[in-house]
C-alpha cells in the first residue's frame, strides 16, 4: 500500500497531486482556491481535450473526483489527522461541452458535516463525507456536476478495506 506524502496545507497541494497521482501532472491541474468548505482546481483545456477539441469527459470526471479528494485530504491535514481518502461512490452528470479552460469546484454537500465525519474517523477509524463538485465555465455556467461520498480511513484501515 502506498501512503501519499504528507502535505503541510493548501500551498503544497498541487505538488502533492503531481507527485502522488501522476495523471494530475499530465492534466496540468493546479489549486486555484481553498477554504475549509470548498476547493477549486484549474483545468486547462489543451492537455485535456478530446478528438473534437472540447474537454475529454474522462478529464472532467477526474477533475471532479480530484477536487473532492483534495478537499477531504486538506480537511484531514487541518484537523491534525492522518488518514487515507478514497472516493466510495459518485454520480456524475455532463451538462454542457467544455470548449475552454475551466474550474473544478468541490464543496460540502448540504447535509454534510466535517465535525461528524472527523469524529467518526477519530472514534472508529472510519468516517465518510458527502461532497458536491461542479465544472464551471468561464461565464459561470455549470458544465458537469458530481455528487460523491468519500471514505476517510485511519492509517492501517485502508489495507483491510
Amino acid at each position: 500500500m502506498m501512503t501519499p506524502p504528507s502535505v503541510s496545507g493548501a500551498e503544497g497541494l498541487t505538488d502533492l497531486l503531481h507527485r502522488s497521482i501522476p495523471l494530475t501532472a499530465a492534466m496540468a491541474l493546479e489549486l486555484q482556491a481553498y477554504d475549509v468548505r470548498s476547493l477549486s482546481l484549474k483545468l486547462p483545456l489543451q492537455p485535456n481535450r478530446n478528438d473534437k477539441g472540447c474537454a475529454f469527459g474522462g478529464s472532467l470526471a477526474s477533475a471532479l473526483t480530484l477536487a473532492g479528494w483534495s478537499l477531504a485530504t486538506l480537511a484531514l491535514v487541518e484537523a491534525g489527522l492522518q488518514g487515507e481518502v478514497f472516493v466510495a461512490e459518485s454520480t456524475l452528470r455532463y451538462l454542457l461541452p467544455v470548449w475552454s479552460d475551466c474550474v473544478a469546484c468541490a464543496r460540502l454537500a448540504e447535509d454534510a458535516s466535517w465535525d461528524r465525519a472527523l469524529r467518526a474517523l477519530r472514534q472508529r477509524g472510519r468516517g465518510r463525507i458527502h461532497l458536491q463538485a461542479e465544472i464551471l465555465l468561464p461565464d459561470g455556467r455549470i458544465a458537469a456536476s458530481m455528487q460523491a461520498r468519500y471514505a476517510l480511513l485511519a492509517p492501517g484501515q485502508a489495507a483491510t478495506a
